[in-house]
């Protein structure tokens, strides 16, 4: 069985899609980026320590940075979980060096953590830790 950890070292590249019909709010005719684990990965190290941002703007600024309209909404929410579960990997493991705060992305009530393999007193935990309300 692959691990998280060998899903986000995956070998994907990111793209753009022009979307042909309006989907999820995004108009058809828009500029689509298809981010990757790894580019999300990278991304969310970024956030100061103490700071939160949302998936909406992480989405947002990924596409800008881009030069697209919008984000995948879905794959951004797979590549997320794929950060989470590589890092709290890290966690299980005992190795917290160059650990990926996702924490500061994923809220504590937020439905991704439904999908995850571990509940939400770990996320909220580290954002007390880091006075993240």
């Amino acid at each position: 069985m692959t691990t998280w950890t060998e899903k986000l070292n995956g070998s994907r590249k990111p793209q753009k899609k022009r979307l042909e019909k309006s989907i999820a709010g995004m108009p058809a005719g828009a500029l689509m980026y298809i981010s990757t684990p790894l580019e999300i990965d990278a991304y969310i190290k970024t956030i100061p320590r103490g700071q939160s941002v949302s998936i909406q703007q992480m989405r947002d600024h990924l596409a800008k940075i881009n030069k697209a309209d919008c984000t995948c909404p879905l794959t951004t929410g797979i590549f997320l979980r794929i950060v989470a579960e590589a890092a709290f990997e890290q966690v299980s493991r005992d190795e917290s060096a160059n650990l990926t705060p996702f924490w500061r992305v994923i809220d504590p009530k937020s439905s991704i953590v439904k999908k995850l393999s571990f509940d939400s007193t770990f996320i909220q935990h580290m954002r007390n830790d880091e006075n993240i309300v």
